[in-house]
């Protein structure tokens, strides 16, 4: 972006966003004192150590040391430029840049990229133009009317037509000059082996175009309108289009997943647009694969509390238990929504209606633990002796897994009344599997615990006296200005030990010089340095007196003054030790009388 937006302009835009809603847009917040906390997007964790400012208008990482305002939060995470992160701002807070578009906030990205962007994008209006407003459309819209599809949704989820056609595509795209190598490599036509010809990949099915969570049209599911096979045509992983990544419908249903705190995970698009027919607004989908770790780092950045809605068959079952474990181990509340044998959510909506979707099947789900019981159930005749030995064991297994001790103490009491077996009895099992299992892991953890308090005492061995009386300086110089100059004026032309505090307070003395009030915010758009920034986020969330005392000032002062005494005194130490060597004494007498000096003046 070539135009500069001005200073002013820039403040307008700070003051004009809340971090908070800038970053709830990515990370799922939560309020403890002051703070916000939640998972780090930098860094992959399950106990939160990211903590937001509305205060101070700032971010924090105590994991990563990740750290900025609102503006280096999207550079760094979606790798905008500043000018670019400043659009994206003033869009935010409706502040109106006259000379800069919003397309300039976009992200940048390669010509090739951008090519199979745009001819996604192109694609996905003209099939949509195709099945709405064209007779050629007509069968195609009609078929879709006709299983329950309405023209709301129909435009909502921009479902389109393609033609019954070899080439349309083909020439309709180069024709507007998009270079074939790269729409081939987009996926949407296909290069004949045998002599060099293209021919299109989508042929005569119904368009669902899948978007990416910012709503570009990144690739397309084509269904049949007849039995023709296969019966969903997928676009093939491209530079742009990764399954494993995705989930469908996940920029329409951010909003409803944020506002409900809850989010439904549906198998497939089918299911997602069928229940979004029925009310369940809030619901993504995986594209045709079993859940990831990247999915699960979606959704629990987004949300705490997920609903999975699979298929009732049996590889369906399988999938939901393994989904279930993944986010429950990610420490998301997991409820399972349980439909009749041999449904799957689109086919039940449609047999029994939406109503009965939302109250019968999302609202009547089932936690996790009364899931696996179900789910243990499945193939035991547990009228046989062996099957029902093997059930109570595996239940047993999970339920000595709970944390709870009521909740543990309810399905013990359900397990001793549906076999009529002693409660004692179950209880004494549970407990001999829970100390097995806690044996099994300790040396494990034991070690991990180890390793953690030898990485917390390094920690704080790197952090000297003089270390932190220069950043508690910092945190007070950020407050107040006359403070800054004071701890100037009391330096006495000396500086601080470490390179990044000088730094730090070097542009702050400048940032103040040049009429700046204290903002912790704007400081750090001031500063030009990256690893700069993350340190200023860093003392900034350090907890300090409002005011500091002349005492206090004395001391701190006094910490930095001395650590190049203390590092003299060592040098002088390592000389005298040298004099004695050469048993020149005279020498080392000297040298001593100097350390002695040196610590006097400490």
């Amino acid at each position: 972006m070539a135009e500069r937006i001005a200073e002013e302009k820039v403040n307008e835009i700070r003051q004009a966003v809340d971090i908070v809603d800038i970053i709830s847009d990515y990370v799922q917040l939560k309020k403890q004192g002051r703070n916000y906390f939640g998972l780090c997007p930098f860094h992959g964790e399950n106990t939160p150590s990211f903590s937001v400012s509305p205060d101070k208008q700032i971010y924090h990482c105590f994991g990563c040391g990740a750290g900025g305002n609102a503006f280096s939060f999207l550079m760094d995470l979606e790798g905008y430029s500043f000018q670019e992160a400043a659009v994206k701002l003033a869009q935010k807070g409706n502040i109106k840049l006259d000379n800069l578009t919003p397309i300039a906030a976009q992200k940048q990205v390669s010509p090739d990229i951008q090519h199979m962007l745009d001819a996604h994008e192109v694609l996905r209006k003209f099939y949509h133009h195709l099945l709405v407003n064209t007779k050629d459309g007509e069968h195609a819209l009609e078929y879709l009317l006709g299983r329950g599809f309405t023209m709301e949704s129909i435009e909502k989820f921009q479902i389109g037509y393609s033609l019954q056609s070899w080439d349309f595509v083909f020439k309709f795209l180069t024709k507007r000059k998009f270079p074939l190598e790269i729409i081939e490599k987009a996926g949407l036509i296909i290069r004949r082996e045998k002599d060099g010809s293209y021919f299109d990949r989508f042929r005569n099915r119904i368009m669902f175009p899948i978007f990416d969570r910012s709503g570009n049209t990144i690739a397309f599911s084509g269904r049949s309108l007849g039995d023709d096979e296969p019966k969903y045509l997928n676009s093939p992983e491209t530079p742009i289009f990764n399954k494993s990544k995705i989930l469908y419908n996940f920029h329409l249903a951010r909003p409803q997943i944020k506002k409900f705190q809850h989010a439904v995970l549906f198998e497939g698009f089918a299911d997602v647009i069928s229940a979004d027919l029925a009310g369940v607004e809030n619901g993504v989908g995986t594209m045709g694969t079993s859940l990831t770790e990247d999915h699960v780092s979606v959704l629990k950045r987004n949300v705490q509390s997920v609903t999975i809605c699979y298929d009732s068959d049996n590889a369906g079952i399988e999938a939901a238990f393994r989904a279930a474990s993944m986010l429950s181990h990610a420490d998301c509340s997991v409820r399972i929504a349980v439909m009749p044998d041999g449904l799957d959510p689109d086919d039940y909506i449609k047999k029994f209606g939406p109503e009965r979707f939302r109250h019968e099947v999302i609202d009547a789900s089932v936690t996790l633990m009364a899931f696996k019981l179900l789910y243990y159930r499945r193939g035991k005749k547990l009228q046989h002796e062996g099957d029902r030995l093997s059930y109570i064991e595996e239940v047993l297994t999970e339920i000595s897994k709970l944390d709870k001790a009521v909740e543990k103490d309810f399905y013990l009491r359900q397990l001793a009344d549906e076999f009529s077996l002693s409660l004692d009895a179950l209880k004494e099992q549970e407990k001999q599997i829970y100390l097995s299992d806690r044996r099994k892991n300790k040396g494990e953890s034991g070690k991990a615990a180890n390793k953690k308090l030898l990485l917390t005492k390094q920690t704080k061995q790197l952090n000297p006296a003089f270390y932190t009386a220069e950043r508690r300086l910092i945190a007070h110089m950020l407050q107040n200005s006359d403070i800054a100059f004071k701890v100037q004026d009391l330096l006495q032309g000396n500086t601080f030990n470490i390179d990044e505090h000088q730094a730090i307070i070097t542009y702050l003395l400048g940032y103040y010089e040049n009429g700046h009030s204290p903002d912790p915010s704007a400081f750090i758009n001031y500063i030009n340095d990256e690893k700069l920034k993350r340190v200023v986020a860093d003392i900034e969330m350090m907890s300090i007196n409002e005011e500091i005392s002349e005492q206090e000032l004395s001391d701190y002062l006094k910490q930095v003054f001395n650590y190049p005494k203390m590092l003299k005194i060592k040098e002088k130490m390592i000389e005298q030790k040298e004099a004695e060597r050469r048993s020149d004494f005279a020498e080392a007498a000297l040298i001593a009388m100097e350390i002695i000096q040196l610590r006097k003046s400490l």
